[in-house]
């Protein structure tokens, strides 16, 4: 066993790559807004002389304006979708379905970026799959990226690995590929990082967290979404020293490792505040602020909840940031304008705020929205002081008798409107407007099957990716695209 972290990466070794076909189109559906795009504007240079010219290029052309959600949670991680022109209420006839592609079991939501939709899948050989919290399964087969054209869900390529699964709830990886530029990183349920060229998927460096840093797996997996920042990948490892490690994102090498933690189910996250940039780590222990260059740390919440579920990112508005466990573990920071350090405001109590389990709630104009555990609705709450506003089962189920707790629904918001998103576990895709008075449901399409399975229910429990004003929703047999474009814009 190589000593902790301070392994090399890992030469490619008994891996199987699978090339469909080459891309040879590089100049479509490049991502996001004007000021976040990759466009080159050299291209434009030969036919337009002027910077007005030039805007209006890129208003003419889709490709160059589209919204991609590279991954978890969008470009920003914030569960905002910033594209313009997609429709404003559903019809009772529905939407249109661009098309479905086959895939095999997961709760990773896919990512698209630069005209390909990633897509992280376990393909089971044998073992008996089974879900229990407290018993792992163990099961043989191979965890699969694949690449598909995001316009007719046709595959470009096919990265796969053996992966051997011993963990609860073992239909496939957890945590959306992470797209950044010419490279995409994928983490496996077993600990298994790679980083792949989007081009055609060759393997540039892998690590293994169980073999290279002895770290236990947990019993869900391992969950928190890679971060990149800059040329730093960050990651929830686990282990005494080794909580959050920080790796160079283009060798694999290890630039410093942080906290006596275990890994848990959050994802790190940045935040610019206080002229500091901090990296926020949500263990099973505690809320941590970190310096993202050396893991130093600049502070420490303690939030303990209930079976080291650590899973809903910590979320910010302005100075307040809220960070939510199951059941009535939650609390309401405000942050330093003047150094990184934070005030506790208030923690939750029975019957006040929302305690998140599978999906982040999200923040908007004081008002926090979320799905709380202990009864499956999406709940609105005063962030000055935790109290209620209104609550609701719409979003979670369809009214028939079913076993509500920790009922999920995946918000996002579109633009910085009051309109939102919401994928429910159910599989309906709902479009509603929230405000701190009211629900208010502007339609719903059922988009694919509950495959999943949670308390004796059928679940899906995967975020959407929405790019293109298109969703894409998968459930552990398809991947589906659903046109979201306003005919009449």
């Amino acid at each position: 066993m190589a000593a902790q972290g301070e392994k090399a990466a890992r030469e490619p070794n008994l891996l199987r790559l699978t090339r469909i076909h080459p891309i040879t189109d590089n100049t479509k559906a490049l991502p996001m807004t004007f000021l976040q795009t990759q466009c080159s504007l050299t291209r434009f240079s030969a036919a337009f002389s002027s910077v007005a010219a030039v805007l209006m290029a890129f208003a003419s052309n889709p490709a160059c304006v589209a919204d991609d959600w590279p991954g978890w949670m969008g470009a920003q991680r914030d569960g905002v979708y910033h594209e313009t022109g997609i429709v404003e209420t559903i019809p009772a006839a529905g939407l249109k379905v661009k098309w479905r592609t086959p895939i095999h079991g997961g709760y990773a939501g896919p990512a698209v970026a630069n005209g390909h939709v990633y897509v992280f899948d376990y393909k089971k050989e044998s073992g008996e799959a089974f879900n229990d919290p407290g018993k792992r399964a163990n099961l043989n087969g191979k965890e699969r990226l694949l690449v598909l054209d995001e316009a007719t869900g046709k595959m470009i390529w096919k990265f796969e690995y053996d992966c051997p699964y011993s963990i609860s709830y073992p239909a496939g990886p957890r945590c959306t590929p992470t797209v950044d530029g010419d490279r995409v990183y994928i983490l496996g349920s077993e600990g298994d990082l790679h980083c792949l060229k989007t081009a055609d998927g060759e393997l540039v460096w892998q690590r293994s967290f169980k073999d290279d840093f002895s770290a236990e797996v947990p019993v869900w997996g391992f969950a928190g979404h890679p971060l990149v920042e800059g040329d730093t990948l960050y990651c929830m490892v686990g282990g005494d020293g080794q909580g959050v490690v920080a790796f160079d994102k283009n060798t694999g090498a290890v630039k410093w490792k942080s906290l006596n933690a275990k890994a848990g189910y959050c994802p790190p996250s940045m935040i610019h505040f206080a002229n500091t940039t901090q990296l926020i780590v949500f263990h099973p222990d505690a809320v941590v602020s970190l310096n993202p260059s050396d893991g130093s740390q600049y502070w420490e919440v303690p939030l303990k909840p209930l079976y080291e579920m650590s899973i809903a990112r910590p979320m910010i508005e302005g100075d307040r940031m809220y960070a939510s466990g199951i059941y009535t573990e939650g609390v309401m920071l405000k942050l330093d304008a003047d150094q990184p350090r934070v005030e506790e405001l208030w923690r939750g109590e029975p019957k006040q705020s929302v305690y998140a389990c599978n999906s982040t709630p999200i923040i908007v104009d004081g008002i926090l929205y979320g799905v709380d555990t202990g009864t499956g609705k999406l709940i609105a709450v005063d962030s000055k002081d935790g109290s209620r506003l209104w609550e609701t089962l719409d979003a979670t189920h369809l009214g028939e008798t079913r076993f509500l707790k920790q009922a999920t629904a995946f918000l996002t918001r579109v633009g910085d409107t009051d309109r939102y998103l919401l994928m429910s576990e159910i599989g309906d895709l709902i479009l509603a407007r929230l405000t701190k008075d009211a629900y208010e449901e502007r339609g719903r399409f059922h988009v694919l099957e509950p495959t999943g399975e949670a308390a004796g229910r059928d679940v899906v429990w995967s975020h959407p990716a929405y790019a293109n004003r298109t969703a894409y929703a998968r459930n552990d047999k398809e991947i589906v695209a659903v046109d979201l474009a306003d005919p009449s814009k």
